[in-house]
């Protein structure tokens, strides 16, 4: 079917960070677009996901920042935290942000087109009573978060909800071991909840490096948070004074509200997937190519929803591959090798490369280096925090072949510090760069001695 005779030569489905990031720069390069959203403009990130949580990282930080200035000569009265204050001024943030989302969408010329769409075949997508066509369809509806099906499920709050709780949480259970598990809980109980995180595991963080691990674990029980691990709901009852968790060891636990971060499966009901070619794979993610293509030649998919790295800048890479290659002379492949990511959780984590339990398994032998100190800031706040920095370095090659810390601002120093990753530093590199004194950064070119030795 010539494209002409098509109504659009790309029809977008899901208006998050690779789905809006696809659409606009196809239709920047002259495509005939139009994207389907049927809840907010910028997805999971921009709505209830990497922009909110940081607002409120931010906010749950003040707290230990004024129990802090008292070792430095300041006198803060008692504060008080308002919930609704930071929940309403943040949703405001987000109106802001879905504004813009439209406004770069509308600038090259996408039509946005506001409901659910399904797939009708592998050229047509309904939305409520209408039927498109396109010679392209781009599947971009992210992932959803995952309840397990415990009784009482249904008292359980999911990211989704969390921040706009209408009455903040005395008392909060957290059931999850990864990043979004870990980041809330840091967030509530700065901000003044008693947090329990419970986990089914005997370590949370699972995928990152074990030392990073153990020591975030040591670090996140300091800050008052109470770590379970190996500790699994059974059920959930609902009772006069809050909700009674029952585990599997046989404790139970009374709290207000429980968030549910158990993670997160492929955003796919109602797309009618059966009515095309397009499979799953064996993890239930859409199954792609390299280019993104579907088991049906005329549907794609990116982001979280393919199974790769569930990271706004990877979405953001593979939207701009996607348009480049489809509708563009091409352009240079999303490269997933040395991709860095930070969890907000306190203290933050920072990580780029290989941990090292991947490093020996990929390269056999390598030197480790580590530093773990107390920073600056608490000789005087006088709390009880220490900040973690690693590298994995190769062997033979003296390549660095993997940088894990937690600490403040690991998210900030880890950022510059993949790029001299992707560049092939080795450690003499590292060896031979100036530190910036007095810094926690200046770790990383200061480490002399390998582990063990």
């Amino acid at each position: 079917m010539p494209a002409a005779d098509f109504d659009f030569d790309l029809f977008v489905i899901g208006a998050g960070s690779g789905g809006v990031r696809a659409a606009r720069m196809a239709a920047a390069l002259g495509a005939r677009v139009a994207i389907a959203e049927d809840r907010y403009m910028g997805g999971t990130c921009v709505n209830v996901g990497c922009v909110p949580k940081k607002l409120y990282v931010y906010a749950s930080e003040f707290g230990k920042g004024f129990a802090d200035s008292a070792g430095f000569g300041w006198q803060v009265p008692e504060p008080a935290f308002d919930w609704a204050t930071l929940r309403d001024r943040k949703k405001a943030e987000i109106s802001r942000l879905n504004a813009i989302y439209e406004r770069l969408l509308e600038g090259p010329g996408a039509t946005i087109i506001s409901g659910r769409a399904s797939l009708v075949d592998a050229h047509h997508v309904a939305v409520a009573d209408r039927s498109y066509s396109a010679g392209k369809i781009l599947l971009a509806t992210g992932t959803w978060p995952y309840v397990p099906d415990w009784p009482g499920r249904e008292h359980m709050l999911t990211s989704n909800e969390i921040f706009d709780l209408e009455h903040f949480p005395e008392r909060l259970l957290i059931v999850g071991g990864g990043y979004i598990a870990t980041e809330f809980a840091g967030i509530f109980n700065g901000l003044g909840s008693r947090v329990t995180q419970a986990y089914r595991g005997e370590l949370f963080m699972r995928g990152f490096d074990n030392t990073i691990r153990q020591f975030l674990a040591d670090e996140v029980r300091k800050t008052g948070v109470d770590l379970r691990f190996n500790s699994n709901p059974t059920g959930i009852e609902a009772g006069v004074t809050g909700y009674r968790v029952a585990f599997e060891d046989g404790s139970d636990l009374e709290v207000d509200t429980i968030l549910c971060a158990t993670g997160r499966r492929p955003n796919i009901k109602d797309l009618n997937l059966a009515c095309t070619k397009v499979r799953l794979d064996d993890a239930g993610f859409i199954r792609v190519d390299g280019n993104f293509q579907t088991d049906e030649p005329s549907i794609f998919a990116l982001g979280d929803m393919s199974g790769g790295p569930q990271l706004t800048p990877v979405a953001l890479e593979e939207g701009m591959a996607f348009a480049h290659r489809e509708f563009g002379a091409g352009g240079p492949e999303v490269d997933y090798n040395f991709v860095p990511t930070a969890v907000f959780s306190q203290p933050n984590v920072g990580t780029v490369g290989y941990t090292e339990e991947e490093a020996r398994r990929e390269f056999g032998d390598v030197t480790i280096y580590q530093s773990d100190f107390k920073p600056m800031k608490h000789t005087l706040s006088g709390r009880d925090e220490r900040s973690l920095m690693k590298l994995v370095v190769d062997s033979d090659s003296d390549r660095v072949l993997g940088l894990h810390m937690v600490g403040p601002d690991a998210g900030e120093i880890l950022q510059g510090m993949a790029i001299a990753l992707r560049m092939g530093a080795t450690k003499a590199d590292f060896d031979r760069t100036v530190g910036i004194h007095p810094t926690a950064a200046e770790e990383l070119v200061t480490m002399r001695e390998p582990l063990g030795t």
